[in-house]
């Protein structure tokens, strides 16, 4: 923390540091303290800066300070620079077993392709309907690596590490029934995985599936 900021020290340097910018999570952040961390990196065209989970009065607040920011109000997530930095590395596709699953699908996409990575994102892919995710193998099997979104029984990661070469990042959703349990169902279903090469985040992180899917795209397949 520092005497202008006594709610935060932000990590400016880690994108020289290790490669990959710092990002901002709002959630649990009031606006006032959003918009004074976003004033602080407006300084720092350099570095891109993304804000996660932001909800509407924390976007509002950024854009006070940033109002050419990127705002995807679907995925909760702001991004300044506007523009993402010209794409690099192997393509990160992201799959989303169902449209509730979108919006963390969507943040983990824009979470890539705001590090650097070329990204594409398909919808409405889930189990129940295996025709869907088999008809986008050949886009699938162009991909460094597949980040796959499912809540509900989770089984889509498995299905497609056992179809691809790359590597499958494991994105289990809170979308589901009671024994869903908010995400601990298909949580425990990916860490069961019987495909090997999938690795699997916590629950609704958008962000941490897209930045590791971008570390794992850095270098071309």
């Amino acid at each position: 923390m520092t005497d202008q900021f006594p709610y935060a020290d932000l990590d400016l340097g880690r994108a020289a540091r290790r490669g990959y910018p710092e990002a901002v999570f709002c959630a649990g952040k009031t606006p006032a303290q959003v918009a004074g961390i976003a004033a602080t990196v407006r300084s720092r065209p350099d570095v891109t800066t993304l804000f996660t989970r932001a909800g509407a009065e924390h976007a509002a607040a950024v854009r006070t300070e940033l109002p050419d920011a990127h705002h995807d109000a679907g995925a909760g997530l702001l991004a300044w620079p506007p523009d993402p930095p010209a794409p690099t590395g192997g393509l990160v596709v992201v799959a989303a077993a169902g449209t509730s699953d979108l919006p963390v699908a969507r943040e983990a996409e824009l979470t890539a392709r705001y590090l650097g990575r070329r990204t594409q994102l398909i919808a409405d892919v889930g189990v129940a309907g295996l025709h869907r995710i088999l008809g986008h193998l050949d886009l699938l099997r162009r991909a460094r690596v597949v980040v796959v979104a499912a809540g509900m029984d989770g089984a889509l990661p498995s299905v497609v590490a056992g179809l691809i070469e790359a590597p499958v990042v494991a994105l289990p959703t809170s979308v589901g029934y009671g024994a869903a349990f908010g995400g601990l169902a298909p949580l425990l279903s990916m860490l069961n995985a019987c495909a090997p090469g999938v690795a699997v985040v916590n629950i609704d992180n958008g962000y941490g599936a897209g930045h590791l899917a971008a570390q794992i795209a850095a270098v071309p397949a």
